[in-house]
């Protein structure tokens, strides 16, 4: 008997078309940044999201909004970071609070990280679990198979935790559910070009990839 054919006496009996491709829409967390849940919606929970974009793209301020969210929910964080980038005391002053992350520091291992962050999706409890390879040199950080994304992938579906991969490149490809790529668009300063200038800000834009609904919003923040 085909598949058409058995498909057709299912959709009979139930009096309904069957759809054997859908998915729940998985439940939204919340950034902390209205343009970004507004174009998104948030981060999807029990999925891989990655976070894009060179140095001073604004990627670390969308990160810190996203913990200070997250801890002020009451939420457990975990920080996997992957060469020592994190800073408690920016964290912080970004409204961070640093009682509820737990930070693994990995030693400039990426093989490490990747595998701190496997334990602790195993082990629950978090609301967010973060790998932090923002400042793994690109080479090394394709050195983490697509296999391994996709062993990432599987273990945090259905369950609670939102999964977040941070890195200057895409590297987990079609296992991340929402790509977010950050871009610097122009540089502020206070002063004039004749005297002593300040960095007040860093204008950034981040596009965003959504598989679950194919669409490519655009928001542009202000990072300190």
């Amino acid at each position: 008997m085909g598949a058409a054919v058995l498909l057709k006496q299912f959709e009979s009996i139930l009096g309904a078309p069957l759809d054997w491709q859908s998915r729940p829409e998985p439940e939204r967390a919340p950034t902390g940044i209205a343009e970004l849940d507004s174009a998104t919606g948030g981060l999807p929970r029990g999925a891989l999201t990655e976070i894009v974009g060179p140095a001073s793209s604004g990627r670390t301020s969308l990160l810190l909004s996203l913990l200070a969210t997250a801890t002020a929910r009451q939420e457990a964080c975990a920080l996997v970071d992957a060469e020592d980038a994190f800073s408690p005391h920016s964290a912080a002053d970004a409204g961070v609070q640093l009682a509820r992350l737990l930070w693994v520091r990995c030693g400039h291992s990426a093989e490490q990280a990747l595998r701190a962050a496997d334990l602790l999706i195993q082990g629950g409890g978090f609301g967010l679990v973060i790998l932090d390879l923002g400042d793994t040199p690109p080479a090394i950080a394709r050195r983490i198979s697509l296999t391994s994304w996709f062993r990432l992938r599987r273990a945090v579906e259905h369950t609670p935790t939102v999964l977040l991969s941070l890195a200057r490149q895409s590297n987990a490809k079609t296992c991340a559910t929402l790509q977010l790529e950050c871009a610097r668009e122009r540089t502020l300063w206070s002063g004039t070009p004749h005297s002593s200038r300040l960095l007040r800000a860093i204008a950034a834009r981040a596009t965003s990839t959504d598989r679950s609904k194919t669409c490519s919003p655009v928001f542009t923040a202000k990072a300190l």
